[in-house]
């Protein structure tokens, strides 16, 4: 008799986590690795949202209408940028603007966990310079969050 009362509130508990949904965030560091510190480097978070739908179309056999979406629709006007430094300067790779951005990247990842949130991937690629006559590049890592609402 006793078990009934654990058993109910066991069950209530799944209920409600079966029924919890799930929030992501992607927050996205571009670090330039331009030579002579001439690149750009920023943290960026997105205060909009946008629904993938209003800019997909579906190709078929019998159907191979171009997208006709916008790509003025897409972009997203509000958005919170923050600046980080390069990896290189003048006198080449600067290990001291490595350790900022690590500070500043862990500082947004903190203050991301305190608001709710988890950290549940990260990803990374690298354009680098491809030789002679190529000085561009960009280190870009994606940090997608997820909490439950």
């Amino acid at each position: 008799m006793k078990k009934i009362p654990v058993l109910i509130a066991l069950l209530f508990f799944v209920c409600i986590e079966i029924n919890a949904q799930v929030e992501y965030k992607v927050i996205t560091s571009v670090e330039s690795i331009v030579p002579a510190g001439l690149g750009r480097s920023r943290l960026i978070s997105t205060e909009e949202d946008r629904d993938y739908k209003e800019f997909t179309s579906e190709q078929t056999e019998d159907d191979n209408t171009r997208n006709k979406s916008k790509r003025k629709d897409i972009r997203v006007k509000d958005f919170e940028e923050t600046k980080l430094l390069n990896f290189f300067n003048l006198g080449g790779i600067r290990f001291q603007n490595i350790a900022a951005n690590d500070a500043v990247i862990s500082s947004k990842i903190n203050s991301m966990i305190s608001e709710g949130w988890e950290l549940a991937f990260v990803t990374s690629a690298v354009e680098s310079d491809s030789g002679k006559g190529d000085g561009n590049g960009i280190f870009i890592t994606r940090y997608i969050f997820k909490r439950t609402n």
